[in-house]
């Protein structure tokens, strides 16, 4: 049985500064990790994702402003990440879906768990703090 993390997020800003801070490299590497990320579709980068290593991702899918989908290899995860924005009164509702994890496999049902409370909770946090200090 595959499983996906949904995290969804009302923010009090922009969809444009909101994109800016999925896509632009440096913004990224502050809120969420390290990472030489390009936003084009079919760009590898990675992430440095500390004690876990190396996280292999691909530029998948682009639509600038509204969605944003990556690839996410980090043995023994073959998942991708997909953001979409929403404008929604002076701010931007944030969905999050982190897709694709095989919870019959102990390793990504042990992945699953923590980073089901790291795209809700400490991830989020961080994105908000980077938006907010930004002002």
């Amino acid at each position: 049985m595959t499983a996906t993390i949904r995290a969804e997020q009302l923010l009090a800003h922009s969809p444009a500064r909101v994109w800016r801070a999925l896509t632009d490299p440096a913004l990224l590497s502050r809120w969420l990790m390290p990472t030489d990320f390009r936003a084009e579709v079919g760009a590898k980068f990675t992430f440095d994702t500390g004690q876990w290593g190396k996280t292999r991702c691909e530029v998948l899918e682009i639509e600038p402003g509204r969605l944003l989908r990556i690839s996410w290899n980090n043995p023994p995860l073959d998942t991708t990440v997909t953001w979409r924005l929403e404008p929604e009164a002076a701010g931007t509702r944030l969905i999050v879906e982190h897709a694709g994890f095989d919870l019959a496999d102990p390793r990504q049902a042990f992945a699953h768990e923590g980073m089901r409370g790291g795209w809700a909770g400490g991830i989020a946090t961080r994105l908000v703090e980077l938006l907010t200090d930004a002002d």
